[in-house]
Formats: C-alpha cells, sequence, structure tokens
C-alpha cells in the first residue's frame, strides 16, 4: 500500500491549549470563568474546525480593487476574501470589541475580550487587524469628550450586529513620515464655515475597506512637527457607498497579512470632524496606539500557539528512520523551546491586558498607569519578535512541507513577520521605552518590583533557575542602565534593543514563574514549570556593555 503522510489536524483550540486555560482559572474569578467558558469553548471549536478549514480553502483569494466601472465612473471598490467577510460578521456576534466596552465582568472584560481574540486571530488571517483599529478608535472616542462623536458613531464600533457594526482604519503613515509621524504633510483646511477637508496622501493604510478612520492632519497655519498636528475622524463612503473625497491608488503588494486591504490613498478634499483640539493630535491619537499595541501582542502570542499546535501535532503523525519526530530527542527538544516561548508571551500579552483592563475600570493607580506606560512597549516588542522566531522554527519542524504554500503552513511566518514592524518597529519601540526609563523612575522601579515579587513567589525548588535568572537579568537591566547615561547618548541609544528585550524576557519568565508556583500549588501541574525552566535556558540577559558602537560605524562603511 502506498505511503500516504497524514495532515497536521487542529481540535478544539480552547480544551487543547492548557496554558491559556490555565491562565484564566487563576486569572478569572470562578463565577466569571465560569460563565464566559461556554462561549469560550465555542469559538474554539470553530477555530479549530470550521474556521480553520475555510481559511485552508480561502488561500488564494486577496483583496481587490476595482478601480473603474464599466461606464468610465472611478468607483474605487475593494473587495475582500470569503474568509474575511464572514469574519467580520462573526466578529461582531461574538462581540470582539464590543465585550471589552460592556465591562460585563468590570476589569477582567479585557481579560474576557483577549481570550476570544486570542482564539479568533490565528484562524480569520490576521482580521484582528481592522479589529485592533477599530478598538483603539473606539477608546479614543469614548474618552475623547466629543458629544457627536460618542452618540452617532462609536455605537456602530461596538456593536454586535453586524448590520451596524463599523470597522475604523487608522491613517497615520506617510512617506515622509513612518514612525516620525511629526512629518505629515496632510492638511487640513476649514471649508467656508465648520467642515473641515483634508488634503493629502496617505502611503500605507490598513483594512482601507473599513467605513471609518482616525487620521493625522495638519490644519492651516499650525507648525511643523507633532504638536501641530491634529486628531481627525473620517467617515469613508456617504449613503450611496461613494468615497467621499478619497481616491484609493492601488493595493499594496505586502510580505504577508495580504487577506488586509492595505491601501495608498489621496485625500482630495475629505470632509472631517476634528476629535479634540486643533494641535497635539500625536496625544489624542495615543490611547488607540496602546489598544492597538495590546492587540499585536495577543496576535503574536496566539500565532506562536498557531504553530507549535500544529508541529506539534504533525510531529506525532510523521515518522521517519523509524520512529515520529516525537519520539526523536533532539525534535521534541526544538519543540519544547518553542512551547516555552508561546507560553511566555501569552504571560507577557495576557498581563498587559490585565493592568489595560483595569486602568479602564479605574482600578489602577497613578503608579501603576507609569508602570502601564512601559510596561506596553516592552510587550509589544519583545513578543513580536519572538513570533517571528517561533513561527520560522514552527514551519521548518515540517521540513519541505512548511515551505510548500498548499499546506498553508508558510502564510504563518509571512503574517508573523509584520508583529515586529507595525505599530512601532522594534527599534523604534525600544527607544520609546528607553526614553520612558531614564525620565520615569516610578515606571522602572515598578516593573523591577514586579518581576521581584514574581520571582519571590516562587517556593518550589523546581523554579529557583528561573526565578534567580529573572531577578538576574532585571539588576543586570538597571546597572547597564545607569552606566550607559553616564557613558552619553550614543552608548544608550546603541544598546536599547538589548535593554528592552531584557526587560520584556525577564518579565515574561518572572510572570510565567508566578503562574508555575501558582499551577504547583491549585493544579499539581508541573507542565508551567517546565515551561519556566525552560524559557530560562531560552536567552534572558541579553546586555552586552562591551561593545562598541564605533564598530557599527566601521561595520557599515563602504
Amino acid at each position: 500500500m502506498p505511503f500516504r503522510q497524514e495532515p497536521p489536524r487542529l481540535g478544539n483550540q480552547y480544551e487543547t491549549d492548557r496554558a491559556l486555560r490555565s491562565y484564566l482559572r487563576r486569572a478569572l474569578p470562578p463565577e466569571v470563568l465560569e460563565e464566559v467558558e461556554p462561549e469560550l469553548l465555542d469559538l474554539g471549536e470553530l477555530a479549530g474546525g470550521e474556521l480553520y478549514r475555510m481559511q485552508l480553502a480561502d488561500r488564494l483569494n486577496e483583496p481587490r480593487l476595482t478601480q473603474w466601472d464599466a461606464w468610465g465612473e472611478r468607483v474605487d471598490l475593494i473587495e475582500v476574501s470569503p474568509l474575511w467577510r464572514a469574519a467580520e460578521r462573526l466578529a461582531a456576534e461574538r462581540g470582539l470589541v464590543a465585550t471589552a466596552y460592556e465591562r460585563k465582568h468590570g476589569a477582567h472584560s479585557r481579560l474576557h475580550q483577549f481570550a476570544l481574540a486570542y482564539l479568533f486571530t490565528p484562524s480569520t488571517d490576521i482580521y484582528s487587524c481592522p479589529l485592533a483599529m477599530t478598538d483603539g478608535a473606539a477608546r479614543v472616542l469614548a474618552t475623547s469628550g466629543n458629544d457627536l462623536l460618542v452618540r452617532e458613531v462609536l455605537p456602530h464600533l461596538v456593536s454586535r450586529d453586524p448590520e451596524e457594526f463599523w470597522t475604523s482604519g487608522q491613517w497615520m503613515t506617510e512617506l515622509t513620515g513612518g514612525s516620525d509621524v511629526g512629518a505629515s504633510e496632510t492638511v487640513a483646511r476649514l471649508d467656508g464655515g465648520d467642515v473641515w477637508r483634508l488634503y493629502g496622501r496617505k502611503w500605507f493604510t490598513s483594512a482601507a475597506a473599513s467605513q471609518a478612520a482616525l487620521t493625522l492632519a495638519r490644519p492651516e497655519g499650525n507648525p511643523t512637527g507633532g504638536r501641530g498636528l491634529a486628531l481627525f475622524f473620517v467617515e469613508t463612503r456617504d449613503a450611496e457607498g461613494r468615497l467621499r473625497g478619497i481616491r484609493i491608488e492601488r493595493l499594496k503588494e505586502k510580505l504577508g497579512t495580504r487577506k488586509v486591504p492595505t491601501a495608498e490613498l489621496t485625500l482630495e478634499g475629505t470632509p472631517a470632524v476634528l476629535v479634540k483640539g486643533t494641535t497635539d493630535g500625536v496625544r489624542d491619537i495615543a490611547p488607540m496606539l496602546n489598544v492597538t499595541r495590546l492587540w499585536n501582542a495577543v496576535s503574536a502570542a496566539a500565532l506562536m500557539r498557531r504553530g507549535v499546535a500544529l508541529a506539534r501535532d504533525y510531529a506525532r503523525r510523521r515518522a521517519a528512520f523509524g520512529s515520529t519526530l516525537a519520539e526523536k530527542p533532539l525534535h521534541a527538544d526544538t519543540l519544547a523551546g518553542l512551547q516555552a516561548e508561546a507560553e511566555a508571551a501569552l504571560q507577557l500579552a495576557f498581563y498587559a491586558a490585565g493592568l489595560t483592563g483595569r486602568e479602564e475600570a479605574g482600578e489602577l493607580d497613578e503608579q501603576g498607569a507609569r508602570l502601564l506606560r512601559l510596561v506596553m512597549p516592552l510587550v509589544k516588542l519583545t513578543t513580536g519578535r519572538a513570533a517571528v522566531h517561533v513561527a520560522s522554527e514552527a514551519i521548518e519542524a515540517f521540513g519541505g512541507a512548511g515551505y510548500v504554500e498548499d499546506t498553508g503552513l508558510p502564510v504563518i511566518l509571512r503574517d508573523g513577520q509584520v508583529l515586529s514592524i507595525w505599530e512601532g518597529t522594534t527599534n523604534v519601540l525600544s527607544l520609546d521605552a528607553l526614553h520612558t526609563s531614564l525620565k520615569d523612575n516610578v515606571a522602572l522601579y515598578s516593573l523591577l518590583a514586579e518581576i521581584e515579587d514574581c520571582a519571590a513567589s516562587a517556593r518550589d525548588e523546581r523554579l529557583a533557575i528561573p526565578a534567580r535568572k529573572a531577578r538576574s537579568a532585571a539588576v543586570n537591566a538597571r546597572a547597564w542602565l545607569t552606566w550607559a547615561a553616564g557613558e552619553g547618548q550614543v552608548k544608550l541609544e546603541a544598546g536599547a534593543r538589548r535593554f528592552c528585550m531584557t526587560l520584556g524576557r525577564a518579565l515574561a519568565l518572572a510572570l510565567l514563574t508566578r503562574h508555575a508556583q501558582w499551577s504547583l500549588d491549585s493544579e499539581r501541574d508541573p507542565r508551567a514549570a517546565a515551561a519556566a525552566r525552560r524559557f530560562a535556558h531560552n536567552g534572558i540577559d541579553l546586555i552586552i556593555s562591551d561593545i562598541d558602537p564605533a564598530d557599527a560605524n566601521l561595520l557599515l562603511s563602504e
């Protein structure tokens, strides 16, 4: 009988995710978990079953732009894939955004929401992108004090009715700026009365099929730089479906996230509503960035989990040299390292989600808010970098099959790569976190105290090494910061990435260690402790004090 290789399979993605279920048992009150778990089980079944099958069948479908109709009329219509159309309806009905704003479970509502998002994201080809921006826009509007937008727009963004639900884009990136949004060239002009109109070119706008967007523009006469920008709300189409002063020049050809319709736009008098004041738009949009960075981190953890889940199942089905891959010590060792990374990312992402939920519920004091300000870029950059590594290793675990498109595996790596880029590259976020660490001792010492408290909770001798390594890395990072600050700006900036990765991974290890002690005590389960021990050996302290920045100039010289 000819050989037939069984493909990897996914079961219920909640039921089979020991790390997620264990985390929620610790983080949620029993009555809350009892209420939300049926919903998570149901979505987990969809994610590992019908949605996953639909995702594989939808593999070759991508967004299409029709710029002209048959009679020469400019229409600029974007058609998304069947999976994305299904995902939009499902996201609304399941409350992927609404859950956070209904606040049925108070400070725990964000954990509920992101547990749903964690299950939903890997099977919907990054539909988390428009959801993240919609969530961010809802957060901005909800706290804006703009009664008109709160009354007329916010209900659409948080609706559970697919017919009423809107998604929102985020139009910040221009050819001049990238992360330096202060270089924006988009101009806002008052049209005779009180209607603002926008003129300019947005080079990279994700989820361009959304019904709305938040965007930055410079009111005429304002100074250059970020302070001179204002934040505007745009409803993209009129009641007849025509774009409102917007021309879609093209859809971007991207490495990954190819289901996301990312467009280059020209704004030609686009009517817009001022969200807050006529200056400080970068500050006003900051709540959106915090929310989208959190979605990024949860998506990173979710994609890591998906890659490892498929690789682990395949290892039990694939035989080579007389036994399954799962029985090969080297292969098992490789997968164990990836599982530890995925569990650490889950702890980091949901830690940030928990802090966010407490802040929104008014339960976070000033010290906690300052801690969150530092934690968010660290969590985003740490999980984003880890996602690329884990995705690459996971598809390598399939050998040649991992490189073949119709297995549905390469997209995990392509989509994973965006997570270290979108909402600030690793380097940009490292400079952000470095700046916060230097100017806000409260934030830094709160983070160091959190790492120490988590490490101190480890009483079991099986957790001695993870606890020690988390402490040691945090202490070394703090010592490096003091030393580098005395050496000057060049030393500080050159080492910022290693400093921030060390803090991020030390926090991840500390959180994993704390959870492992709880799991040993409450669940009698040693697996979280095994994850902590393994993660401790995956590289936590990345500080290198004796690198000479001058060597970089030598190596980059022609």
